[in-house]
């Protein structure tokens, strides 16, 4: 174990871009779908009792494959339980890491979707049951509504997530099928919500480039952007994030992995970062991409140094949606163990 590493273990994490039902271990959905008699692959029109795949099991090439990885996940979780045992495991799974706050995006549409019977409102209250048991650590809920579903879909989960402030859900997103599926679609979506006091953030410059980015800012109003990467293609769009202060919640091993970013060159954060844009790291599908959150730290600390990974994590506070006071108590806190982690691990290994 190098300095790196005994650095990032030690220090606390925040969550701002961690889909929950890409946090299911592999063993779990194994488990779902045995029990189940499905498939762990999914394609629309596919026999359910398709062949399984013990040697990967989660398997894709690009991100549309990635999207039906999704789905085969949400279409394992069936009921109220499995919803609590995803959040259970989750919240072990973040307590290991030293995470200490978090805002997890869930997908009502897509688990109404493959579970037109299931009870959207109780299989939440099952999720915030388990996340509200957390100790030491504390968690919000972002519904994400899917733009493959169209806009009189995303207005039903919208509606939905109004209703659920007593089970912590503090805002919507908008995932899915960026290129195919565009942010003017949903302005009239993102408008209610902000008409019922929820936060409103996007997914964008990940399957689509920059002018992505920047209509989910100027149409759709977001206060955070999910990757944004490729607004580096528009250096104005680059400036805008810039002006506006509006953070990109970057998840490098699933740039990769989805072809967002190319492998073969580390991934652009540092050049965000060096043009001024507010830069938060996360881990998007943690299990689905193979990865973590302590993972997704070490290669922000090992690709553009501690000092950058601090600067980082500090910007997910002020990028969260706390309130002015928790926001401040939250900085100190993280301020001051940065401080002591650095002086017990790193030396004289800074960058």
């Amino acid at each position: 174990m190098d300095e790196f590493q005994r650095y990032v273990e030690r220090i606390p994490k925040i969550h701002l871009h961690c889909h929950l039902e890409g946090s299911l271990r592999a063993q779990t959905f194994l488990e779902l779908t045995e029990r189940d008699g499905i498939s762990t692959r999914y394609r629309p029109g596919e026999d359910v009792a398709g062949p399984r795949d013990l040697d990967r099991v989660y398997a894709f090439a690009d991100f549309q494959e990635f999207l039906l990885t999704f789905a085969a996940v949400s279409r394992a979780l069936a009921t109220p339980a499995d919803y609590a045992r995803l959040a259970r495991e989750f919240v072990d799974d973040a307590r290991a890491q030293r995470v200490v706050y978090g805002e997890l995006f869930i997908s009502p549409s897509v688990w109404a979707f493959f579970h037109p019977r299931l009870d959207l409102g109780e299989a939440v209250s099952a999720i915030a049951g388990e996340l509200k048991a957390a100790d030491g650590a504390e968690f919000r809920l972002i519904v994400d509504v899917t733009r493959n579903f169209g806009a009189e879909s995303a207005m039903r989960t919208t509606l939905l997530a109004s209703q659920l402030e007593d089970h912590g859900v503090i805002g919507v997103g908008l995932g899915g099928d960026e290129a195919r599926f565009p942010a003017d679609l949903f302005e009239d979506v993102f408008a209610f919500a902000r008409s019922q006091g929820l936060h409103c953030v996007a997914h964008a410059g990940e399957a689509a480039g920059a002018e992505s980015v920047r209509a989910a800012i100027d149409i759709l109003r977001a206060e955070r952007i999910g990757h944004g990467v490729r607004a580096l293609e528009d250096p104005s769009v680059v400036e805008l994030l810039r002006e506006r202060k509006i953070a990109l919640e970057v998840c490098p091993t699933s740039n990769f992995l989805t072809g967002t970013t190319s492998r073969e060159r580390p991934h652009p954060l540092q050049d965000l970062d060096a043009a001024g844009v507010c830069v938060t790291i996360d881990a998007d599908d943690p299990a689905l991409f193979e990865t973590s959150i302590t993972g997704e730290y070490l290669y922000a600390a090992r690709n553009v140094g501690v000092d950058a990974l601090n600067r980082f994590i500090l910007n997910a506070v002020d990028a969260s949606f706390l309130d002015r006071e928790s926001k401040q108590a939250l900085r100190g806190r993280i301020s001051a163990e940065l401080r002591a982690a650095g002086a017990n691990a790193l030396g004289d290994v800074r960058a």
